[in-house]
């Protein structure tokens, strides 16, 4: 099932949820390429229970059920996949578990899973609709959505929780650790500037690796209100997202922040100057392997069933599809792009059930390889994803040759090397070189 824009992308549904095999993907969704080059993620519902599911599904559209939700080893799961350096994954369930606030899991590609931390909705937070994210130390560190409390946290491999701190409100989103070692998050209310008699209108917080919280801006509802999305870290060093509501429309932003807190939007959701834009951006940013960033909305544009939306650095703004309701409708979960260059996503409603669809957008935009960790020492191995790896004949950092096993077809292992600094990973394979979309950070 396919439909062109008529810019000359190609927008195609790889697959309708059936509620059986999954149902209505939530924020934030996230997709995770896995080691064998498929595309990991959960349904907030659907399943045998009812209770969301787990999936992987190929680049041509073959969807397999690894693993369906009962309630109490955790429901509905909004958070979708971490790739974590070793092949595993991990997320959330924002409910069920021992107390039914959640659970954070940890999945094998084959389907296996182990359930990592229980919450209680006490102090350790509780209801978290996102995965946690790998830090530089090997940790992994998340943020809750329940109410009062919310809480940041820091959980190893082997379970050990460790409460961190309280950010200003519930965070709906994945944490990003920075390339200065700070991590940063989105609080959904919060923050000085009311946006109604109760709520703050959200904030953009920054944690250190000790779990101090500082907020880093606060909404006035002006400039944007209730950021449900993360942030991401543009390759200029400044911060990019987006928030549901607000702005000069109150149709929601796309917004550029620096590390002092100034904010620049980037584009006004529902301007009169841009009719049919979209409003109401649920779902988060990517910067692609063009430098151009890409998002969507879940509502607005031409039927009011959302658009997927590019937006430059400089504000330049154009809309790339106009969802329709037969082939999608309310897009909510991040997109992400594969390293065979497209474009995925997955919309909450919509297809020939009504309850989702996974699609690929394709912009013409060429393969590159992505890093399974975008930091380490000399010496420490790393994972690099791709494909057409067999024959691979040389991996370099910042030019300096590396040392390298080819895996698979899709997945390679390289030595940071010494003498190595900072800077894009090429690998060249028979069919060309390939260049990573991130800088590998080399730590001291």
């Amino acid at each position: 099932m396919v439909a062109s824009s008529a810019s000359g992308q190609t927008y195609s549904v790889l697959y309708n949820f059936d509620d059986f095999h999954g149902a209505n993907p939530m924020w934030p969704g996230i997709m995770a390429q896995g080691r064998d080059g498929s595309l990991y993620s959960t349904t907030y519902q659907g399943g045998p229970s009812n209770s969301g599911v787990i999936f992987k599904i190929s680049t041509g559209g073959e969807l397999s059920l690894l693993y369906s939700f009962e309630g109490a080893e955790g429901s509905a799961p909004a958070s979708g996949l971490m790739l974590a350096p070793d092949g595993t994954f991990y997320g959330t369930t924002s409910f069920g578990g021992n107390h039914n606030r959640g659970i954070i899991f940890r999945l094998a590609p084959e389907g296996s899973g182990t359930i990592l931390y229980n919450f209680s909705g006490g102090h350790d937070g509780g209801e978290p609709y996102a995965p946690p994210i790998e830090g530089t130390d090997g940790s992994f560190y998340g943020a809750t959505a329940f109410g009062g409390f919310a809480a940041v946290y820091k959980i190893t491999r082997s379970g050990e929780f460790t409460l961190l701190g309280t950010p200003p409100g519930p965070s709906t989103s994945p944490l990003l650790q920075g390339s200065g070692g700070s991590f940063y998050g989105t609080t959904v209310t919060g923050g000085n500037h009311k946006c109604d008699p109760i709520s703050g209108c959200g904030t953009v917080f920054r944690m250190t690796r000790d779990g101090m919280v500082t907020g880093v801006h606060a909404f006035a509802g002006t400039d944007g209100a209730y950021p449900n999305s993360p942030v991401i870290e543009g390759s200029d060093g400044n911060l990019y997202g987006t928030a549901v509501q607000g702005g000069s429309s109150l149709g929601g932003v796309v917004f550029k922040l620096s590390a002092r807190g100034s904010l620049t939007i980037l584009h006004n959701f529902r301007d009169a100057s841009c009719p049919n834009d979209g409003q109401y951006p649920i779902a988060g940013l990517i910067q692609a392997s063009d430098g151009n960033f890409y998002g969507a909305t879940s509502k607005g544009g031409k039927t009011d069933a959302g658009v997927i939306f590019e937006v430059g650095a400089d504000g330049s703004y154009s809309v790339l599809y106009d969802f329709d309701g037969g082939h999608g409708y309310g897009p909510v979960s991040n997109l992400i792009q594969h390293t065979n260059g497209k474009i995925y996503g997955m919309t909450n409603q919509g297809g020939t059930s009504n309850s989702g669809v996974v699609y690929s957008l394709d912009l013409g935009l060429p393969p590159f390889v992505a890093l399974a960790r975008t930091w380490g020492r000399v010496g420490q191995a790393g994972g690099i994803l791709g494909q057409g790896f067999t024959g691979a004949t040389s991996v370099s950092l910042n030019g300096v040759p590396a040392p390298f096993k080819v895996v698979s077809d899709t997945y390679l292992t390289a030595t940071v090397p010494p003498g190595a600094t900072s800077g894009y990973v090429t690998v060249t394979t028979p069919s060309g070189t390939l260049t990573s979309n991130k800088k590998f950070i080399v730590l001291p």
